[in-house]
């Protein structure tokens, strides 16, 4: 089904490329593609939560951003600045995601504790740098269909982290980690 999606994603940003020059699209595009290749070569987990709503918060967080559609219209910011701040937002979630390497998945669970490089500074990096592409997204193709995507699953991707520190704080390591990394995704905010 992830591929299957990413797949139609890949077709609907790729068209809209090829018919207006706007990159934005692109861009989470790359990150999404990130998602896919790392699944495939995770690490087996310590412990894993597969509660229903694990599920569905991994599933509502992911899904969103793969069924968001290019807007027919101009964006609600000049495509050079949603591009600018949508790239910000990859860098970080790409620098996550490598950090991550093959503890990277995509149900809360342990598949060994990373704390180095962006996770020095907030304990989900990737979802901070996703919550900046998608607004970045959001001002480029603004529309309803997008907003309601983007938000309820980045509300679910607020909800994903806390229930996925539920999981990790049965590891000793990653409890101290909490105490040292004050904040989940935004340094200052939550």
């Amino acid at each position: 089904m992830i591929v299957a999606l990413f797949t139609l994603l890949a077709v609907r940003l790729g068209t809209d490329f090829a018919e207006t020059g706007r990159i934005t699209g692109l861009l989470l595009l790359v990150s999404e593609s990130l998602v896919v290749v790392l699944t495939v070569f995770r690490r087996s987990a310590a412990w894993i939560d597969r509660s229903w709503r694990a599920r569905l918060l991994t599933g509502v967080s992911m899904i969103g951003p793969l069924a968001v559609r290019p807007a027919p219209h101009a964006g609600l910011a000049p495509e050079l600045l949603t591009a600018a701040v949508s790239a910000v937002g990859l860098s970080v979630i790409v620098i996550g995601k490598l950090s991550l390497g093959r503890s990277f998945g995509l149900m809360p669970a342990n598949r060994g504790i990373v704390s180095t490089g962006v996770y020095r500074f907030v304990r989900h990096p990737i979802y901070a740098g996703y919550l900046v592409t998608h607004a970045a997204f959001v001002f480029a193709h603004a529309t309803s269909w997008n907003i309601l995507l983007l938000v309820s699953a980045d509300l679910a991707l607020l909800v994903r982290a806390v229930v996925e520190e539920r999981t990790l704080s049965l590891d000793d390591e990653y409890v101290a980690y909490q105490q040292r990394v004050r904040w989940r995704v935004l340094p200052g905010v939550f």
